[in-house]
């Protein structure tokens, strides 16, 4: 089941006087982060309006409504903010990594269970999935057409079709 709200990043310190906060993307990029309107403070995933965001040296600055001083800034130092699934429309083929960690990753051919996804390494050039076989081994799968077939969130699968080779010492 995807959850409805996603960690996306941690205040980490406050940057100047006027309560403005600096965030740690734990997303794509601080770039992404500062899209939002409203970012969700805590477990409890209380709203916070997001009145101005900018970027700077990777980390997101965020002036959030209410939050003013310095003090109140710094309240708020190493809180876990979470966005909304609902704030975002994903293309096809892309997928929050989240949702992805824990699905159990089949053969296309002879439905084998090579294990359940552990990460998503992101290469650059192609994302990588790394899956946790039953011994404990972690299996590398290049996430490319040729190999990862379908991603079925209904059936809590991912197939594949490993290349000649991938998986041969795997055993």
């Amino acid at each position: 089941m995807k959850k409805q709200f996603l960690e996306i990043g941690k205040i980490v310190n406050t940057h100047g006087l006027g309560g403005v906060v600096k965030v740690m993307p734990w997303c794509d990029s601080a770039e992404f982060l500062c899209e939002f309107e409203t970012l969700y403070r805590g477990r409890e995933h209380l709203p916070m309006e997001i009145e101005r965001a900018s970027v700077q040296k990777n980390m997101a600055l965020i002036k959030f409504a209410g939050v003013d001083t310095p003090e109140a800034a710094n309240a708020l130092r190493n809180t876990i903010l979470y966005m909304n699934r609902a704030d975002v429309e994903l293309d096809d083929d892309t997928y929050f990594i989240q949702d992805l960690q824990g699905m159990r990753v089949v053969d296309a051919d002879d439905g084998r269970e090579y294990g359940k996804l552990h990460d998503v390494l992101q290469t650059g050039a192609n994302d990588v999935y790394e899956v946790e076989a039953p011994n404990g081994r972690m299996l590398l799968v290049p996430v490319i057409p040729d190999v990862v077939l379908d991603v079925n969130f209904e059936s809590d699968t991912i197939t594949i079709r490993p290349l000649k080779g991938l998986f041969d010492d795997a055993d």
